[in-house]
């Protein structure tokens, strides 16, 4: 039963991670036009387009893209709990898909900004889809403090700060 619920968190994780890659690319303006971008449209846009109709855009923020990262995790917890045998309210389905979706969002991060450092490192300069993807995405993060820590010669410490606020903040959710 434990590596059937590891199976499915896994790939449920996975489909919950391609819908905040849909919410956040837009507000970090990354290209759709990639290989990645593409299939985080054609896999997210059967859900998302109907949205739209009833939720449009508010200024740069997709409601629609919001409203569906809500409903595939909320929708993870309860099969989640559903098979675990757990039982299910309201309540425990909302705290846990909050704390859930909280703790993928910093699991994501953490990811992305060790891509970035790995990137950084053995292909410096090259271009690549994928490299300008967590480029975009790590650069909201690292650009704050990037500004407070100042590079040593040619070693950027920004990204290591970065992820030990973000194991902090994984730490704080447990």
């Amino acid at each position: 039963m434990a590596a059937l619920l590891f199976i499915l968190d896994t790939v449920l994780t996975l489909v919950v991670v391609v819908f905040l890659l849909r919410l956040l690319m837009p507000l970090v303006r990354a290209d759709f036009r990639n290989p990645v971008g593409a299939a985080v449209l054609q896999v997210t846009s059967p859900v998302i387009m109907p949205l739209r109709r009833l939720l449009p855009p508010a200024g740069r923020v997709d409601v629609a893209s919001v409203a569906a990262l809500l409903l595939v995790q909320l929708a993870k917890t309860a099969v989640l709990g559903l098979v675990a045998g757990v039982g299910l309210t309201a309540g425990f389905v909302l705290f846990e898909a909050s704390r859930d979706l909280a703790s993928t969002v910093l699991q994501f991060y953490f990811w992305a900004v060790l891509i970035h450092v790995a990137l950084s490192w053995f292909a410096p300069g090259s271009y690549s889809p994928g490299a300008q993807l967590v480029n975009r995405l790590c650069d909201p993060l690292l650009r704050p403090l990037r500004r407070i820590i100042p590079p040593l010669g040619a070693f950027d410490l920004s990204p290591m700060f970065a992820l030990i606020g973000l194991q902090a903040l994984q730490i704080l959710l447990r």
